[in-house]
């Protein structure tokens, strides 16, 4: 009995220091786990540019695959670069309610956390890195948009001031404590600060690059071209759906306490239902139009509810996400065709996920946000879409009649896999074109059917 007395009191005697051990770990134990997660997240998102690049390699003719590519890992790289050079601190340094922050090169500061304060919550190279991986997710999506005629450098000078300016500053408004912050624009992970920013930028570049030759005919016809890999489009589909969970799940910018944990897994499932969504009514909605379902489109559903419910993950109930999500799915089945009628090639449908879902998901933050409101919501989409059209416009237009933006006819008739880096994706494989105008294109009464039977692809042998 004296034995546990004795084990009682010194137990009793020790609460004190027990106590003191606890308390002094718990800010540092959050610190750790919100930089955890930012990392972790952040992982997944750069995951998305592998989604993007596989994407769009499926959805781009296998003439262009090796050159979009390398086009989607070295715009990868330039984010990186002018993110630390000029985009992190132009985006978050001093902004203060205004319009941008400061230039100059990034750095990190953990002297205070080293010091055993912390109350900065996070590291500062966490949160770069889970910035900036946002940072190429818009420059993405322009990418497959311009695929397929636009020469390699002129895009990736193009990809630098988007990276280095363009973003950060618009960026700034709304997540750098700029003047949409204080006016309670709410844009969650970035339906319009991300999605719709690339999408403005992409529109720009489609107009005055021009579509591809042999797109649009006589008498309004809309000639398809076919992409190379359904399997490999598929295949990215699940990757940027996967890597969303970070896009959105990270986007809670804390680990350390349940209510984050909590916020942060009902962000996940809102994201995937969302998605659900998105691809269910796009396959409806393509069968009820057009009587079959077209694989593409489903691709682009999922993709188009992901983008819509990016705005506002946190709020919505389950059912709330699917709906949202499958507007989404229903816009991008009839956006596609509206760009076509327009004339505006967009290879990969990034207008109508990226943009157009963009700003449905932006607006759509009000119905289940009782402290968003739509008219802010409207400034903020409004605001976003006049800066990122005049200043994309003026960079591709600068381009066009300086250095030049688009490869000859030719060469697009060879394949920017030739033409532009001299190296196919495919090298073991041929299209040998039988008879017809030696376009290669579909013309006049053709339809897609009897165009893909004039062509024979064969095998060659390699030495």
């Amino acid at each position: 009995m004296k034995k546990v007395f004795f084990l009682l009191f010194a137990l009793l005697a020790l609460c004190p220091a027990i106590g003191f051990a606890e308390e002094a770990p718990i800010s540092e134990l959050s610190f750790v786990l919100n930089t955890f997660s930012f990392l972790i997240m952040g992982i997944l998102v750069m995951w998305m540019a592998a989604g993007f690049g596989m994407l769009e390699a499926g959805l781009v003719r296998s003439k262009n695959v090796a050159t979009i590519c390398l086009k989607n890992i070295s715009l990868f790289g330039i984010a990186g670069i002018l993110f630390y050079l000029s985009g992190y601190n132009l985006m978050y340094a001093g902004v203060d309610g205004g319009f941008m922050g400061s230039f100059g090169l990034w750095a990190a500061d953990d002297s205070a956390a080293l010091a055993g304060d912390f109350s900065g919550g996070y590291s500062a190279a966490s949160d770069w890195f889970f910035q900036m991986v946002f940072c190429g997710a818009a420059c993405s999506i322009v990418s497959g948009c311009v695929a397929e005629r636009i020469r390699l450098w002129p895009f990736l000078l193009f990809c630098a001031i988007l990276c280095g300016l363009i973003y950060p500053i618009q960026g700034s408004w709304g997540w750098g404590g700029g003047w949409l912050s204080e006016m309670g624009f709410a844009d969650y992970a970035g339906s319009t600060i991300v999605h719709s920013v690339g999408g403005w930028a992409a529109l720009s570049g489609a107009i005055i690059l021009g579509a591809r030759k042999g797109k649009y005919g006589k008498g309004g016809r809309i000639n398809p071209m076919p992409g190379s890999n359904i399997p490999l489009a598929t295949l990215g589909t699940f990757i940027l759906w996967m890597g969303w969970y970070g896009f959105n799940g990270g986007s809670v910018l804390a680990l350390g306490d349940a209510a984050s944990a909590i916020e942060m897994s009902n962000v996940i499932a809102n994201t995937n239902l969302a998605a659900c969504g998105g691809m269910i009514a796009a396959m409806a909605m393509v069968q009820i139009l057009y009587k079959k379902v077209d694989v593409t489109m489903g691709l682009n559903g999922a993709l188009a509810g992901l983008v819509s419910i990016t705005a506002g993950p946190a709020t919505p109930s389950l059912g709330a996400a699917v709906l949202i999500g499958a507007v989404g799915g229903v816009l991008v089945v009839l956006a596609v065709p509206m760009f076509d009628k327009l004339k505006i090639d967009d290879v990969v449908g990034a207008l109508s996920v990226h943009l157009v879902c963009g700003i449905w998901g932006t607006m759509a933050v009000p119905f289940t946000d009782g402290e968003a409101s739509f008219v802010t919501q409207l400034i903020g989409v409004a605001a976003t879409a006049v800066y990122v059209l005049i200043a994309s416009s003026v960079v591709w237009l600068i381009l066009k009649y300086t250095i030049g933006i688009r490869v000859s006819e030719e060469d697009e008739y060879r394949g920017l896999d030739l033409s532009e880096i001299g190296m196919e994706a495919y090298p073991d494989f041929q299209t040998i074109h039988m008879g017809g105008s030696g376009s290669g294109y579909a013309t006049g009464g053709l339809s897609e059917a009897s165009s893909a039977a004039r062509m024979v692809t064969k095998p060659v042998k390699q030495n």
